[in-house]
């Protein structure tokens, strides 16, 4: 009886350690992954709420065009010289290469 009793006394820290390194390891799930994800959807969401007509986007398929037109959730835009339309949605909006009111500016 004295043997079960010291493996049960020697398991317990093992369990301790255990818990210990699950709660360190969802830490740093949470702080290296989850949240520098959240913060990036955060800005690339208020980007493209801040679109505006006159605005220089690239879209996710690499497409380089102006803003001429947006309407709810879709942007039309102008890809080149002979006046080129495409309609494509807010959500396919990669990055503003240059804002209008930059652009007025120059």
């Amino acid at each position: 009886m004295n043997i079960m009793a010291l493996e049960q006394t020697a398991g317990a820290p093992s369990s301790i350690f255990s818990i210990l390194m699950i709660v360190v390891m969802l830490a740093f799930f949470y702080f290296f992954l989850y949240r520098p994800q959240k913060k990036q959807e955060k800005a690339t969401n208020k980007m493209r709420e801040g679109l505006e007509v006159g605005d220089e986007i690239t879209t996710i398929g690499g497409i380089i065009g102006e803003i001429v037109s947006i309407k709810g959730e879709t942007v039309t835009i102008e890809t080149s010289k002979d006046r080129t339309k495409i309609r494509i949605l807010k959500d396919a909006v990669r990055v503003v290469d240059v804002k209008a009111n930059e652009e007025s500016n120059d």
